[in-house]
C-alpha cells in the first residue's frame, strides 16, 4: 500500500538525543516551543514512543507530564495528543466525549464510522487499559435508540474485510435497502444497520450503485429523506466513509474551521490521527471540494506554536490549479459520475392547503386589514400556508367579493422586509422572478449575484414566462435591460441563458466526450476565445449533459472544471461560469450556500434571503434544508431564528417548513 501521510519516520533517529533536545528545550525558566514542536512533528508515533522511554530512563521523568507543564492552551492539548499512541488517543476522545454532562455525539460518529476492524479493536483494548472500563457499556450508558444500536455495530469491529463480493448478494442488499426505506411508509432501521455495519467496503460501494439504480436517487438522499437526527448524522457519515474516507475528513476539517471560531477539539483530532495515513489525500479533496488549500485555512483560521504545528502536520501548501493526485482524480470523476447517475427527488415545504376555501380566505384577510391596525398573524397564517396556485385564487376571489386589489391592500397595511415577502409570495413565480430581475438591475449598482441566480437556476419554460411577465410588468424586454445594465461577456452569457432556450433530455456520451476536449483545450487559448468556448457549452447545453461533460473534463485533464474557472476566469463571469457548474452539480447545494451568505456575519440580504425561500418553497426547499444542514452543521430554521426577527420571522419559518 502507497504511504500517503505527511509525517513518516525520520531517518537517523536516536530517542536519547531527541530525549535529551527536549529536555534542554524545557529546563530553566520558560520553554523553547520551536524546538519542542518542531522535534516532534518530524518524527512518527512510535519514534516518540522511543523518545518518552528514553526520556525516563535518561532523566528519571515522564515527558508527558513535563510537556503538560511547560506548555499551555491549544499548544499543549495538540503536543501532547500527538505523543500518545494512535489507540490511547482515539480511546481519549471516546472517553472525553461521553464523560459528564452531554454527550459529543459527532466525536463518536467520527471515530466509529471511519477507523479499521483493527483500529477499532485496539481502541477497545486501550480503553479498559487506560480507564478500566468497558467502552461499550460506557457508551450504551450515553446514547440512545437506532444511533446507540448502529454505535455498538460498529464497535465490535468484525466489518468484511476479505474483499470477497457475491453479485446475488450485492442485488439483494440493494432491493433489502429499497424495501426498508423509500418502498415503505416508515423505515425499517433494522436493515440499514445489519447491512450497512457489517458488509465490506468494496461490497458496499457497488450495492449503492445499484440501489441508485433501483430508486433513481443516491442512497445519502434515502438517508436523509428516511433518517433524522444522530442516526442520520451517523449513517451518513459510515456511508461517505465507504465512499472516500479522505473526502469525509476532508469535509470535517472545513466544518471545524469555516465560520467565526474553531472547533480545535475536531482540528486537533483529525490532523493527528491521519497524518501518518493519508493526509495528502485529505489535502487533495479539500481542495477539490472547496477551492481553497488545507494549508491556507489552517493558516488564515489558526495562530502561533499552534498554527505552526497544525502546518508541520499538513506538509505543504497545494497549487490550486495544479493536478489533481491519481486519487483524488478518481474521487473527482467518481462525484461527477455520482451526480450524472442520481435521480434527485425534489420535495416542497409549502404545499396546497387541505380545504381550500378562496372566498373564507379572502374574507379572513380582509378581516384582517380591516379598521384600525392589522391582523399580521392571519394575514401570514394565510398566505404562507396555500400554494401560489392557491394565493392567486384569493387574489381573484378578494377582487369579485370585495372590488379591492389585494396586493394593493396588502402593500397599505405591511411594511419593510414582511411586506416584501408577503408580496412576494402573492405574486406568480413568474411575476415574483420579473420584479426580482427589475430589482436587481435598478437604481445605482447592479445586483450580479441575482441576475445570476435566477437565470442559471431556472429552467426554460419558467425563464420564457418570466420574459412575458417582465415585458407585461415593464412594457420593455427583458433582454434589453440586461444589455443596458451590463457588459462585455457577462453580458453576453445572461442573454444567453435569457433566452430560455437550454437544451433539453440525457447526455449523448459521444458529444460529452467532444465537448469535454474543447473545453480542455480552450483553457489553453486567449482568455476572451476560452470564455467564449465555455459560454457555448455551459448556456446551452442539458444539465443532464454537462454533468456527464464534466465527468469526462476530469478524465481529460486531471483537473476539476471548478478549478479551472476559478484560476482562468474572474468577477462576474467567474461568478456566473461557477454558478452554473454548481448548479450542475447539486442544485439545492447551491441555494443553500446562497442562504448561509445571505444571513452569515453582520446583517442580512434580505432581498437574496426571501428570493430564494420564496422561489424554492414549492420546488425544493426540504433539499436545501437537507444540504444547509450537511455543509454547516446548524439548521437552516435555527439560522433563520438567529438572524431575523418579528413577523418576518415567523413567515420565513412557516416557508422553511421545520427544524431538521
Amino acid at each position: 500500500m502507497v504511504f500517503r501521510g505527511t509525517v513518516s519516520d525520520s531517518p537517523d533517529f536516536d530517542p536519547s538525543v531527541d530525549a535529551e533536545t527536549l529536555y534542554n528545550a524545557m529546563k530553566g525558566i520558560g520553554s523553547d516551543k520551536e524546538t519542542i514542536l518542531d522535534l516532534i512533528t518530524s518524527r512518527s508515533n512510535a519514534q516518540r514512543q522511543e523518545i518518552i522511554a528514553a526520556y525516563k530512563c535518561s532523566f528519571g521523568q515522564d515527558l508527558i507530564e513535563d510537556l503538560k507543564y511547560e506548555l499551555t492552551g491549544k499548544f499543549e492539548r495538540l503536543i501532547v495528543s500527538l505523543m500518545r499512541t494512535p489507540p490511547y488517543h482515539d480511546a481519549k476522545e471516546i472517553h472525553d466525549a461521553v464523560k459528564g454532562v452531554g454527550t459529543n455525539e459527532r466525536c463518536l460518529i467520527e471515530i466509529l464510522a471511519s477507523r479499521n476492524n483493527k483500529q477499532i479493536q485496539d481502541m477497545v483494548e486501550a480503553y479498559k487499559d487506560a480507564y478500566g472500563r468497558d467502552i461499550e457499556e460506557d457508551i450504551v450508558a450515553d446514547t440512545s435508540g437506532h444511533f446507540k444500536k448502529m454505535l455498538v455495530v460498529l464497535l465490535q469491529g468484525t466489518r468484511d474485510e476479505s474483499g470477497v463480493v457475491d453479485a446475488d448478494l450485492v442485488q439483494q442488499d440493494a432491493q433489502d435497502l429499497y424495501i426498508a426505506g423509500e418502498e415503505k411508509w416508515g423505515t425499517d432501521e433494522a436493515t440499514f444497520i445489519m447491512i450497512l455495519g457489517n458488509r465490506s467496503v468494496t461490497h458496499l460501494r457497488m450495492v449503492f450503485d445499484e440501489y441508485e439504480k433501483i430508486a433513481e436517487m443516491s442512497i445519502e438522499d434515502s438517508i436523509k429523506n428516511e433518517l433524522s437526527g444522530d442516526f442520520e448524522r451517523l449513517m451518513l457519515a459510515v456511508v461517505q466513509c465507504i465512499r472516500s474516507v479522505p473526502m469525509f475528513f476532508a469535509k470535517r476539517l472545513y466544518k471545524s474551521m469555516k465560520g467565526l471560531g474553531t472547533a480545535d477539539n475536531t482540528l486537533i483530532r483529525i490532523m493527528i490521527s491521519r497524518s501518518e495515513i493519508d493526509m495528502l489525500d485529505i489535502r487533495e479533496c479539500f481542495r477539490l471540494r472547496y477551492e481553497k488549500s488545507l494549508y491556507n485555512m489552517i493558516k488564515d483560521d489558526t495562530s502561533g506554536d499552534y498554527k505552526r504545528t497544525l502546518l508541520n502536520l499538513c506538509g505543504g501548501d497545494d497549487d490550486l490549479a495544479g493536478e489533481f493526485f491519481p486519487e483524488a482524480a478518481q474521487i473527482a470523476y467518481k462525484m461527477w459520475e455520482l451526480s450524472s447517475m442520481t435521480k434527485v427527488q425534489l420535495r416542497p415545504t409549502v404545499r396546497p392547503a387541505s380545504d381550500f376555501d378562496p372566498a373564507a380566505d379572502a374574507q379572513a384577510l380582509r378581516k384582517a386589514m380591516k379598521g384600525f391596525g392589522t391582523d399580521e398573524d392571519a394575514i401570514i397564517d394565510i398566505v404562507a400556508r396555500r400554494s401560489n396556485t392557491q394565493r392567486q385564487e384569493i387574489r381573484q376571489a378578494f377582487k369579485s367579493l370585495l372590488g379591492r386589489d389585494l396586493m394593493k391592500d396588502l402593500k397599505s397595511e405591511l411594511s419593510k422586509n414582511l411586506e416584501r415577502l408577503i408580496i412576494g409570495l402573492m405574486l406568480t413565480p413568474a411575476e415574483f422572478d420579473a420584479k426580482m430581475m427589475k430589482k436587481a438591475m435598478e437604481g445605482a449598482g447592479t445586483d450580479e449575484h441575482a441576475l445570476i441566480e435566477i437565470l442559471v437556476t431556472r429552467n426554460n419554460e419558467e425563464i420564457q414566462a418570466m420574459n412575458a411577465a417582465y415585458r407585461d410588468a415593464y412594457k420593455k424586454s427583458l433582454e434589453d435591460a440586461i444589455h443596458s445594465d451590463t457588459s462585455g461577456h457577462f453580458c453576453r452569457i445572461l442573454v444567453s441563458l435569457v433566452q430560455g432556450a437550454r437544451e433539453e433530455g440525457p447526455a449523448v456520451v459521444e458529444r460529452a466526450c467532444a465537448d469535454a476536449q474543447e473545453l480542455a483545450d480552450a483553457c489553453n487559448a486567449e482568455s476572451d476565445d476560452m470564455e467564449m468556448k465555455f459560454m457555448s457549452i455551459l448556456c446551452t447545453r442539458s444539465f443532464p449533459h454537462l454533468r456527464r461533460v464534466f465527468q469526462e473534463f476530469v478524465k481529460c485533464t486531471n483537473k476539476d472544471i471548478e478549478q479551472i474557472i476559478k484560476k482562468e476566469t474572474s468577477g462576474d463571469v467567474k461568478n456566473a461560469f461557477y454558478a452554473i457548474v454548481r448548479s450542475v452539480k447539486n442544485q439545492p447545494s447551491y441555494f443553500a450556500d446562497r442562504l448561509y451568505k445571505a444571513m452569515k456575519g453582520l446583517g442580512t440580504d434580505d432581498r437574496a434571503l426571501i428570493r430564494i425561500m420564496v422561489s424554492r418553497s414549492e420546488v425544493d426547499l426540504f433539499n436545501i434544508r437537507k444540504e444547509f444542514k450537511e455543509t454547516h452543521d446548524v439548521s437552516l430554521h435555527e439560522f433563520i431564528q438567529g438572524d431575523t426577527s418579528g413577523d418576518y420571522r415567523k413567515t420565513l419559518l412557516i416557508l422553511c417548513g421545520g427544524e431538521d
